[in-house]
């Protein structure tokens, strides 16, 4: 999730990555090649019985948790990939 949250902060939409957590210093620009990957990377965490979501549901943020992903997702789709 982290690396799809540094690859859609570059795309068009993108929300900029502002977290204690992440690169001190600015990405250099990745390539558009990635984006799809992503999207796919992000697909396997929300199929039905993926640990993830059952963590998140276990501890009552499923919706909160999918919501965010869903937003990553859609900005990951939409841009043009190599």
């Amino acid at each position: 999730v982290a690396a799809a949250a540094l690859i859609a902060a570059q795309c068009p939409g993108g929300e900029p990555v502002t977290t204690a957590y992440g690169p001190k210093k600015p990405l250099p620009p990745l390539p558009a090649g990635l984006r799809p990957l992503a999207v796919r990377a992000l697909d396997r965490l929300t199929a039905k019985n993926a640990e993830p979501l059952d963590l998140w549901a276990d501890a009552g943020a499923d919706q909160e948790w999918l919501a965010g992903i869903a937003a990553l997702r859609a900005v990951l789709a939409a841009a043009p990939g190599e």
